[in-house]
């Protein structure tokens, strides 16, 4: 299995396949920003994965079969991410502080959740050089889920996305290797970046290409939209 199905969509490539076998396909790129699952299928049936039936999201257990964290090696994985020598920003980068250099910098996403709990924020982590822990703030987390319609158990608003874009200000174009529902993507067409995403579970392939598709109908009038992305060259590890 490498690339299972493509949809250039805007200025967005968006893949179909494990990300293992994808990424040494691809050209270079300018920085990584990406939020890896973790945690997910612990209990080896976690549920919280979403799929959609007749227009409505129904919940389904995670299984090996649409899992990363089930069956992928990370350490591959963050290696491959490490010696790409770009710039990167890796949510949850705590939970694989093991396998990412120590000299890494941290953003922190505050919740504002209205009862303290071990979840009122997210790290990520960052390679960013002069980098200092920066702060992400936006409303109340609880209001924001019900305003924000939510197609995966760990997605991020797409304010936030942007917001990790803004420390790469030079980067045009960034790879997510764990696409998942397709904030990454959503945030690059939004702000005239190009991405490349990378998802295994085609139902959150399927929900990702119609999310960057509905932003590349809504453009802001401000923002130039990114270039359709020409075919990239191999890139060998």
């Amino acid at each position: 299995m490498t690339i299972l199905r493509e949809e250039r969509i805007g200025g967005q490539r968006l893949i179909l396949g494990d990300c293992l076998q994808v990424m040494p396909l691809l050209g270079r790129f300018d920085a990584v920003v990406t939020d890896p699952p973790y945690g997910i299928g612990a209990d080896k049936g976690k549920k919280g994965a979403i799929s959609f039936k007749g227009g409505k999201p129904v919940e389904r257990a995670w299984t090996p079969d649409n899992c990363w964290d089930l069956k992928r090696p990370k350490d591959q994985i963050f290696r491959m991410i490490v010696e790409f020598g770009c710039d990167s920003i890796i949510w949850g980068g705590n939970y694989f502080a093991d396998l990412l250099p120590p000299q890494g910098k941290w953003l922190w996403w505050d919740k504002c959740q209205t009862m303290p709990t071990y979840g009122d924020g997210e790290l990520a982590w960052t390679n960013l050089s002069g980098a200092t822990p920066k702060k992400f703030t936006l409303g109340n987390n609880k209001i924001l889920a019900q305003r924000h319609e939510r197609f995966h158990p760990t997605q991020k608003p797409i304010a936030l996305m942007e917001w990790c874009l803004g420390f790469l200000p030079n980067a045009q174009t960034i790879l997510d290797p764990f696409m998942g529902s397709g904030t990454t993507l959503v945030a690059c067409q939004k702000l005239g970046r190009s991405g490349i995403g990378i998802e295994l579970d085609p139902d959150y392939f399927a929900i990702a290409c119609k999310r960057v598709d509905e932003a590349t109908r809504q453009p802001d009038l401000f923002v130039a939209p990114p270039d359709p992305q020409p075919t990239q060259e191999g890139f060998d590890l």
